[in-house]
């Protein structure tokens, strides 16, 4: 069992490397996760070695969990990309941060002569934007100014005047300054320096490939929660169809989540991949499902549509599975050792303030505040679909919920919430020891979101509800269920 659950943390550890990481970082995604898994190798040979018997020195798990931090973070320092030290002057002051350059790394910037320095001059109209100085830098120019109008104006208006004179040459980058100052940034547009328009690569052989392959892990995954055991199944291959009711309702809801980022980033222009399926021949027969981003997102609002979408698609669909599945679930006791919230045997609903209410929705009188609910397959794969959703939601990093805060508050006050979020999660998982290995990699997530282009534009009143209505939903999934409620229900 132990190599059971190592295995699936090294998988799911090196996929959110892969994602997230990597693209800011030279430094190799193996030796990166070699760092992270080093704390859990180490206990995990502890507790072979010892039987289970002795509990690990409290020096070694000071050690690991402040060591292994640290190595991480100056292992991604020494490699980044994002922010090459070189992109500052000499003598210049450090109240000021270069704007980054979302998703890729910048590459040399070609030199501007006079007569195309006075026209940069005239793409900034006094009224809108008054420019007061360009800073050439290795990699961008930095504009600093006085915003005179709405941010959205300001951005819209320069953006088309530098298109209209420079073509495609450049991105441009409107993002606030460590002093509160909006800072227009321009940066060379890789697509441009290539000589070609790229499209971003859909695959959809790869796709539908890895789409298949996970059906197959599911379905026999679903075979066994269905009751089927290896021996049945030797012996009557066609009993492997009965795990098709968990697969495809897991399947469906995690393709309408990644589907609503797909559908909503391209309605909004951005280059995308399709849905790529992980799948894995144990456990939940998948590790989920992931989309990649060719292209900078363009503002806020854009961020935060794409970030939300996912979520709400995947929990419009969860939900109405959830509650089908209830109906042909069984109420059993709850075993001796106490029950959890991914424990479908006998899954405790008050360990989810959602599952409480949508299980007595559902059971009504039948369900006591003693009692767990045997899960059907369908009912297991809604239950999951909360639980995706949550993990989504976290308001960290590059995560569904870190590109909501972020752009609700700007990337600045996201990366905080994002370290405040890991801490109260670390709390919970003492709550739910089975979030506790979650609550590890949200550690080793970064906290900050890669900026949009226009990153100084607000939301509007819609989204912002649409935002905290979002945070609420996480919250109601992932705290179990307080005393006065279940009194009240049951």
């Amino acid at each position: 069992m132990v190599f059971f659950w190592l295995l699936v943390l090294g998988l799911l550890t090196y996929v959110l490397l892969q994602r997230s990481v990597s693209r800011i970082t030279r430094t190799p995604v193996w030796l990166l996760w070699l760092v992270m898994m080093l704390p859990a190798l180490v206990l995990s040979a502890w507790v072979l070695i010892n039987g289970g018997e002795e509990s690990p020195p409290t020096a070694l798990l000071i050690g690991l969990f402040i060591a292994c931090p640290i190595l991480y973070w100056a292992l991604i320092q020494k490699g980044r990309i994002a922010v090459p030290q070189g992109a500052r002057g000499e003598g210049e002051a450090k109240d000021e941060a270069q704007p980054a350059l979302p998703l890729a790394p910048k590459p040399v910037l070609r030199p501007i002569d006079k007569d195309e320095e006075a026209m940069l001059q005239g793409c900034f109209p006094w009224s809108v934007y008054f420019l007061q100085n360009i800073e050439y830098r290795p990699q961008a120019m930095i504009c600093r100014g006085q915003l005179r109008s709405s941010p959205t104006v300001a951005y819209d208006t320069v953006r088309e005047n530098i298109r209209r004179h420079f073509g495609d040459r450049f991105l441009v980058l409107f993002q606030e300054g460590l002093q509160g100052k909006p800072v227009f940034a321009l940066v060379p547009n890789p697509q441009a320096q290539k000589g070609s328009k790229s499209e971003a690569r859909t695959r959809p052989g790869l796709a539908l490939g890895l789409l298949l392959v996970t059906l197959f892990t599911t379905t026999a995954v679903g075979a066994y929660l269905a009751g089927v055991t290896e021996a049945q199944l030797q012996d009557t291959p066609m009993l492997i169809l009965r795990g098709l009711p968990y697969a495809g309702s897991l399947l469906f809801i995690l393709g309408c989540h990644e589907m609503g980022h797909y559908l909503t980033a391209r309605r909004y222009g951005m280059q995308v991949t399709l849905p790529y399926f992980i799948p894995v021949p144990f456990f939940l027969g998948t590790l989920g499902a992931f989309i990649q981003m060719k292209s900078p997102v363009p503002n806020r609002r854009a961020l935060f549509d794409v970030g939300i979408a996912g979520p709400l698609a995947g929990l419009v669909v969860a939900v109405p599975l959830l509650l089908w599945g209830l109906a042909q679930s069984t109420v059993v006791p709850i075993p001796e050792g106490g029950s959890s919230l991914l424990n479908f045997e006998a899954l405790d609903p008050t360990a989810s303030v959602m599952l409480t209410l949508l299980s007595k929705l559902v059971l009504g009188s039948a369900v006591a505040a003693d009692q767990a609910i045997r899960l059907h397959p369908v009912a297991i794969s809604g239950c999951l679909g909360l639980v995706v959703t949550a993990l989504n939601l976290m308001p960290v990093g590059q995560l569904d919920g870190g590109h909501i805060v972020h752009a609700m508050y700007g990337q600045r006050i996201g990366g905080i919430v994002g370290q405040v979020a890991r801490l109260l999660v670390f709390g919970l998982a003492l709550v739910h020891p089975e979030l506790m290995i979650w609550a590890i990699l949200l550690f080793f997530i970064p906290a900050a979101d890669q900026p949009a282009l226009n990153d100084v534009s607000e939301l509007d009143d819609r989204r912002d509800f649409l935002g905290l209505l979002a945070l609420a939903l996480l919250v109601m999934i992932v705290l179990p269920a307080p005393d006065i409620l279940t009194r009240l229900l049951y």
